[in-house]
């Protein structure tokens, strides 16, 4: 399969649909929009795509809390769909309200291991720049990446919290997809109290990941706001190659 259709779930408030578009046809796949309405009406678009993903934003005003809304329709709508999904080797991902609405839903952390996302530890909203560095191999999504990626987050409920117990847990499992490092201009590496340092997890299949930041808008040089400095702060780590990543599993299959 040349170009694997990527279905992207988005709801009255996602705003990053079109942004993860760009990225999945820049990565090679055949992205595909639809609401969570319109996936409940025709399911076949989900056993069609070869990825899913579930996009940011504000997925219905964050009403009672980021991301439950949209959580609740993807566990009791087409939850089974999903999992099926999964259980043919193909990947999920979720990124900031889709990670939310994934842990919302049961399909993140997952299994034996569980965690939650709570309010920044500032206790504001945060919109920034971070710098990742890819931890898992086992996720298909970072397994071979070694460079740092640069990337925006743009949220007010990321911080991951767990037990010690959990902690231990997923990082025997290798189920700690990504990290906060100290970005290009020396910020500081954590920007919202995450345990251990976490911006991203994975399944313990490997396949679903959730990640509060968003490497879709960052697929192109110019779209670093220090694109084209030379002391040493632009970005050069480019989001996109997660999507490359999830893209080449794909076609794969």
């Amino acid at each position: 399969m040349s170009r694997p259709v990527a279905l992207i779930i988005r709801a009255p408030g996602t705003n990053r649909d079109n942004d993860v578009a760009l990225a999945l046809d820049l990565a090679g796949a055949e992205p595909v929009i639809a609401t969570a309405a319109e996936i409940i009406a025709n399911p076949a678009l989900i056993g069609h795509a070869r990825i899913i993903v579930v996009a940011g934003g504000f997925s219905y005003a964050d009403a009672l809390g980021a991301g439950r809304l949209l959580g609740h329709e993807l566990a009791s709508a087409f939850g089974d769909e999903i999992r099926t999904h999964v259980g043919r080797s193909r990947p999920v991902i979720g990124i900031c309200n889709g990670f939310q609405a994934l842990v919302r839903a049961g399909l993140l952390p997952g299994g034996e291991v569980r965690g939650a996302l709570g309010d920044n530890e500032s206790g504001r909203f945060d919109c920034r720049w971070v710098r990742l560095a890819p931890v898992s191999q086992r996720c298909v999504w970072t397994a071979g990446l070694t460079d740092d990626i640069d990337c925006p987050i743009a949220h007010g409920e990321g911080r991951f919290a767990c037990d010690d117990a959990t902690l231990t847990q997923l990082t025997a499992d290798d189920r700690i997809a990504l990290t906060y490092q100290v970005g290009p201009g020396n910020e500081t590496a954590n920007p919202n109290g995450s345990v251990a340092d976490i911006a991203g997890i994975c399944d313990d299949t490997g396949l679903v990941l959730g990640l509060m930041p968003h490497p879709e808008n960052h697929v192109l040089p110019r779209q670093h706001p220090m694109n084209g400095r030379r002391d040493g702060r632009h970005g050069t780590g480019l989001g996109l190659r997660l999507f490359e990543q999830g893209v080449r599993h794909a076609k794969e299959l």
